[in-house]
């Protein structure tokens, strides 16, 4: 970063707290924008939009979009999030394509295998790079909501794809939790005051509806982001019907004197058929959730190049799972509660933060945790419990210089995680360079995570838990180039992730289950390529395409439920025209090979053969026309009826039409 007395020039954009707060009420230009905010990625603003226009969606009174040639940049409208090594956006709301979801949007982004076992979302493990569904942190505008008990729920938040500005995918993380990174949603209302309602219906009883909205006073002092959902459907075969609510809301405050206070609250009801969702064999399964999530974030910039940041948050997952529909077998209530106090101080030789942060997780089960003396909740359902803390503590110095219009950047973090299974010394190093629309980033970063409440002690008629798990540990080291200029735009990503004491559910045929194991090391390499050609006007409108690449080190002959069964080749493209003035057509295709093997019960009930997966392709579509306040989509999912599945056995839907209406006032 290179400053004067009248600007200040980045090298890049990558929405880094002290670049926030360097800027405040300042002109700024920057030098090239980061791949994450030029390029699409599949499902991602265009590049075009991306160099002419930057939302910054970290707040619900910032959501006006400016020219980039002058912008002022607020330092008290920042989600910060601790010492992240690299941030790349995998969804920004300009994006046009046929998505409904948060689960689509992360499809068809390369880093992200996202397995579903049911449609629209119903129930999905999404796994970063080759990782786990539990080994990915899912935040919340920069707040961590994982749950404890299980990654399974940890990506269910009470927020539809209307209410997400942009999804940022964030490695070297340090710190419990991020083992192979983290995904940060973050919400942001379409404008400053608007009433938004979205109606629309199709196949198999599907039925959806939101209603949102803000508002801010004139002084934009006071802003206020609301929504609430409903979303329905029969199933798309038996016992695969589900019925979703949501609500949502967010408030901002920005004081002269006090600082800025970010406050977000939520609600989710969640019930859905399961079948053959945790054992392939038994169709008649059931679950229903409840989820409550709050924070509370506080920025104040005290003078002095000194800026202060604290946040607390506190998540519960009521959760109830039937192995046989209407009859109940498991209940669980779990507690995750967190606090963080920051401060950065700027000086002449870079930008110094000092941090801590604390989290609480605490269940009470039916069969997580120990035995409790006395039984615990109504009609005493609860007869375990479990509970732990987590203190992260770290130091990271950043500096930025110019010369002769390259930019350079290093950065490094040190720090500990005191954890009930000892404490660990943690840390994360990065450098880049840019020049004229090209950008250069290396870096490496130490992660970890704690066994969940189920993989500790889960036990059931298809499942053995293993109470004596250690943590997960993992060092990975990336490399990422990239390019943006003009209509082009285009990155690269190349990662190799070396673990040890790996934790995944494996089957086996001496017990007729699946036990949760543990492998003493796990080594996964990967390459990611993505490229974007775009025209602001005209009919054809963009072309975009992306690639992914895995390998790991899986033992052979072994059947696992995730980590083993990684996506090896993951490609998709993107193509929009526009044509009448008023209406838009975008077709997306994508391809998966996913390695591994799996328990065919179709073939033999016993579940004695075991069917390798087969790659299969979809295509998706969007034919849209929009005027004025009224917008009107119709929406084909799998044109070509493929029959595919992310589960072994477990078929997802057929072609699936549906349609529908958005009135925006």
């Amino acid at each position: 970063m290179m400053t004067n007395q009248q600007t200040i020039r980045f090298r890049k954009w990558r929405r880094a707290g002290y670049a926030i707060f360097a800027s405040l009420h300042r002109q700024v230009t920057i030098g090239t924008l980061a791949v994450g905010m030029s390029a699409i990625l599949l499902n991602t603003v265009t590049p075009a939009q991306a160099k002419s226009h930057i939302m910054f969606s970290e707040s619900a009174d910032s959501l006006d979009e400016v020219a980039i040639e002058q912008v002022e940049v607020r330092g008290n409208q920042v989600v910060a999030v601790r010492s992240a090594s690299s941030s790349n956006t995998v969804y920004h709301r300009q994006a046009s394509a046929p998505l409904q979801t948060i689960e689509s949007v992360l499809r068809l982004t390369p880093a992200v295998d996202v397995r579903e076992r049911g449609g629209r979302g119903t129930q999905a493990d999404i796994q970063i790079r080759g990782g786990s569904f539990d080994q990915t942190m899912m935040m919340l505008n920069g707040i961590n909501f994982t749950d404890a008990r299980t990654g399974h729920q940890s990506h269910q938040l009470p927020i539809d794809l209307d209410c997400v500005g942009d999804i940022h995918l964030l490695g070297g993380l340090p710190g419990v939790g991020a083992y192979a990174g983290a995904l940060d949603v973050r919400t942001a209302p379409l404008r400053p005051k608007y009433l938004r309602l979205d109606l629309a219906g199709g196949g198999d009883g599907y039925a959806y509806g939101n209603l949102s909205g803000a508002a801010r006073t004139p002084d934009g002092r006071f802003s206020a982001f609301a929504a609430a959902s409903y979303r329905r459907s029969d199933g798309y075969r038996y016992n695969t019907d589900f019925d979703n609510y949501n609500a949502y809301t967010r408030l901002n405050w920005n004081s002269k004197h006090a600082g800025f206070f970010d406050l977000q609250a939520g609600f989710q009801d969640r019930g859905w058929g399961s079948n053959g969702f945790y054992a392939a064999y038994n169709p008649d399964q059931w679950e229903h959730t409840q989820t409550v999530l709050t924070s509370l974030r506080w920025v104040k910039d005290v003078g002095g190049g000194v800026v202060l940041r604290a946040s607390a948050n506190y998540r519960q997952n009521l959760d109830r799972y039937d192995w046989t529909r209407g009859t109940a077998m498991n209940y669980h209530d779990t507690d995750n509660a967190g606090a963080e106090l920051w401060a950065d101080y700027t000086w002449i030789a870079g930008v110094t933060s000092l941090g801590v942060d604390y989290t609480y997780n605490h269940i009470y089960s039916t069969n997580l945790g120990e035995k409790l003396a006395i039984p615990h909740g109504k009609n005493d359902r609860y007869t375990h419990a479990d509970e732990r803390g987590v203190v992260n503590a770290w130091l990271r110095h950043v500096k930025q210089w110019r010369r002769r219009g390259h930019v350079f950047d290093v950065e490094g973090t040190g720090g500990i995680s005191v954890t009930p299974y000892g404490t660990a010394a943690l840390w994360n190093v990065s450098g880049g360079w840019g020049y004229r629309g090209f950008g250069v980033e290396i870096g490496a970063a130490q992660s970890m995570r704690l066994p969940t409440f189920t993989d500790l002690y889960y036990t059931s008629p298809a499942q053995l838990n293993n109470p004596d798990l250690n943590p997960e540990r993992a060092v990975t080291y990336h490399v990422e180039g990239n390019f943006a200029r003009n209509r082009w735009s285009a990155s690269v990503y190349g990662f190799y992730r070396s673990g040890r004491n790996v934790i995944d559910w494996v089957w086996r045929e001496e017990i007729q289950k699946w036990r949760c194991e543990q492998d003493s090391k796990l080594d996964t390499f990967g390459a990611e390529f993505t490229g974007a050609y775009t025209l602001p006007s005209g009919f054809f409108r963009s072309i975009s395409l992306s690639y992914g690449y895995l390998n790991s080190s899986k033992v052979g002959n072994v059947v696992t439920s995730s980590v083993l069964d990684y996506m090896r080749n993951k490609a998709a493209a993107s193509v929009e025209v526009r044509f009448l003035r008023n209406v838009s057509l975008v077709l997306t295709g994508s391809f998966y090979d996913r390695d591994g093997q799996y328990v065919d019960y179709t073939k033999n009930a016993d579940g004695s053969v075991t069917t390798s997966f087969k790659p299969y392709a979809l295509l998706d579509g969007r034919v849209a026309w929009q005027k004025g306040m009224w917008k009107v989509y119709f929406d084909a999912m799998n044109i070509t009826d493929t029959r595919y599945f992310d589960f072994g056995g477990m078929p997802l839907p057929g072609i699936w039409l549906s349609g529908g209406v958005v009135i925006t006032i």
